[in-house]
């Protein structure tokens, strides 16, 4: 009875079609940035911490991408929110067709001596 399983399986799962995903992703990149609402965050830049996970349709795009990417987002200009800075990295990311969900964290490490504030957020292609 397996012989015969396996003989009438074999054929649908060669003609089955596969979902494939693959990750790319850059950990814990510290940037300065111009980030934030205060007068302060307008004039002195601060260090940020962005993780980032992409879901990639095909092989491709490589962390060395991703990271310039996040540079370019980042060294364009001021901010007034975090928020904003993560759907700004989050659209620059989907702006690839390769990248079908752009999963961004965007952290303020010295806002406060004891705690790391930030936000995630990910964003995909409808």
């Amino acid at each position: 009875m397996n012989k015969l399983l396996a003989a009438v399986t074999a054929p649908q799962a060669r003609n089955a079609r596969v979902a494939v995903s693959t990750r790319c992703f850059v950990r814990d990149l510290v940037l300065d940035a111009l980030v934030g609402v205060y007068d302060h965050e307008r004039a002195t830049t601060q260090r940020i911490r962005i993780n980032l996970d992409l879901d990639v349709i095909v092989p491709g795009v490589s962390g060395e991408d991703a990271v310039n990417a996040v540079r370019s987002v980042v060294a364009h200009g001021h901010v007034t929110l975090i928020e904003t800075l993560a759907e700004r990295i989050a659209e620059r990311c989907l702006s690839d067709a390769r990248v079908r969900t752009a999963r961004v964290r965007v952290e303020k490490l010295d806002v406060f001596p004891d705690a790391i504030v930030g936000v995630e957020i990910e964003r995909s292609r409808i």
